[in-house]
């Protein structure tokens, strides 16, 4: 957490492997709600794996053997945490879902005005409040789509609930583009 922060502070380029959960520590999250950090474009099983050595034990659907003979471990639980910037980032995740008619479908949080989605497939087109997302949901943040407005929490400031029960935490995220002009037209 310390090193992504020093490199930050000091406005150095980076590429870092990490833990799929860093972006659950608070001070990782904020900085990618800055729009100082953001992850890469692999992510979990993306990650092409890491030559191990000879004595390395390979275990798991993740290890293999390849075309050269490299012992190769490939995680399914990394992602890359970059400030350098590609194309991929700033491709619009296609929203086809609608909210007003099927409000049924996205349960609402009791601690917070908002909705919950489960995945990001159902991120609706036309609803331009708080949308509770997973946190894999930031490998496909657009910031020029979507604002992201906070994480986890309620106004309670404890974990989102929906019945009383907590998801996996969420992003709290808002889409900056909000379609509702001609969606009857779209059936």
């Amino acid at each position: 957490r310390e090193y992504i922060e020093q490199l930050v502070e000091y406005e150095k380029k980076f590429l870092i492997i990490g833990n799929v959960n860093a972006i659950t520590y608070k001070e990782t999250f904020e900085l990618i709600k800055a729009n100082k950090v953001w992850l890469g474009i692999n992510l979990g099983r993306g990650i092409s794996g890491f030559i191990v050595p000879e004595h390395y034990e390979l275990y798991g659907t993740e290890a293999r053997i390849d075309e050269f003979g490299n012992r190769v471990v490939s995680p399914n639980n990394c992602l890359w945490l970059t400030n350098l910037d590609t194309n991929q980032r700033h491709r619009d995740i296609p929203l086809t879902k609608i909210f007003f008619g099927n409000e049924h479908k996205y349960p609402r949080y009791d601690n917070y005005d908002g909705i919950n989605v489960n995945k990001t497939a159902d991120i609706p087109l036309d609803y331009d409040g708080a949308i509770g997302v997973p946190i894999t949901f930031l490998h496909k943040f657009n910031p020029d789509q979507f604002e992201l407005i906070k994480f986890r929490k309620g106004d309670d400031e404890r974990d989102l609930s929906i019945n009383g029960k907590c998801p996996y935490f969420r992003i709290l995220i808002k889409n900056k583009r909000i379609k509702t002009n001609g969606i009857n037209n779209l059936f």
